[in-house]
């Protein structure tokens, strides 16, 4: 009896996926040993993706994005309990419309505070002039605060006292003196929209935009509050204090420099003047 011999297996049955070239060895989709980083490498860059954000699917909702406004704070608090008269005070004013059709500015009510923040002086004014305008949307006043109003004269003669021979910070300083029918030295003013550092080329920025920028605070929101105004005027210069002095001294020294020299110059000019006539 003849014993059939085993057919060797035909090659679809045993590779069903046949490597053409026996010499080299099939890729595979398992990290190889040869790469030892590779599970480290994927786990780092596991843990470095961020998960993708989930998107709203409703139809016509748009996805919010973050307001610059939301990092922003209300309100400025004093920085200390002293409330002595500071060799600095700021201050701001707020006015009613008198006059035709309430065109002009009259002072209606004065505020002062010192380098903390602190209210010295804070007073309702009832103007000489009859209040046509109230502008309460801005200037915060109303008729039930000329009720407890003081004259404009004798808010004036204190708040003359109060500034003598001290710094006033303020914004738009020129507006509050002549609301006070007041003037202040120059070199004693730190008006902050004056400022070089602080404006925009040759344009003047609004209280708020400053306090926003450098104190990260809002204010001016709805009605103005002077007591608001005038510490952001204050807490504004104190963080620019160092530079702005310096430069007023720069400024001043510079000044003096040019007016010895001026006075050399004439007094060099008499003299030759005199020495001709002599001759």
């Amino acid at each position: 009896m003849v014993k059939q011999l085993p057919t060797a297996p035909t090659q679809a049955n045993s590779d069903p996926n046949p490597n053409p070239n026996p010499k080299r060895k099939a890729r595979s989709n398992k990290p190889s040993s040869l790469n030892p980083n590779w599970v480290q490498l994927q786990s780092k860059l596991r843990l470095h993706s961020k998960p993708e954000p989930a998107v709203d699917t409703i139809l016509g909702k748009r996805k919010e994005r973050p307001s610059s406004d939301s990092e922003l704070t209300t309100g400025l608090n004093p920085l200390s309990d002293d409330t002595s008269l500071t060799k600095v005070l700021a201050i701001d004013c707020e006015m009613v419309g008198v006059g035709f059709e309430g065109s002009k500015s009259a002072l209606a009510r004065v505020t002062l505070v010192n380098i903390w923040g602190n209210v010295v002086y804070d007073e309702y004014v009832r103007p000489v002039e009859h209040i046509v305008d109230y502008r309460t949307r801005i200037s915060g006043i109303r008729p039930k605060h000329m009720k407890i109003a003081k004259e404009f004269w004798a808010v004036q003669e204190r708040v003359a006292e109060l500034i003598k021979g001290r710094i006033i910070v303020g914004h738009a300083l020129h507006h509050d003196l002549k609301a006070l029918l007041l003037s202040h030295p120059k070199k004693d003013t730190r008006d902050t929209s004056e400022y070089d550092p602080l404006r925009r080329g040759a344009k003047k920025r609004a209280l708020k935009d400053l306090a926003a920028e450098i104190l990260s605070v809002k204010i001016q929101q709805k009605e103005h509050c002077p007591v608001e105004d005038a510490r952001a005027a204050m807490y504004i210069y104190n963080k620019h204090k160092k530079e702005w002095e310096k430069s007023l001294k720069d400024q001043f020294r510079q000044k003096n420099k040019l007016g010895h020299k001026k006075k050399k110059k004439l007094g060099a000019d008499s003299n030759s003047d005199a020495f001709e006539l002599l001759t």
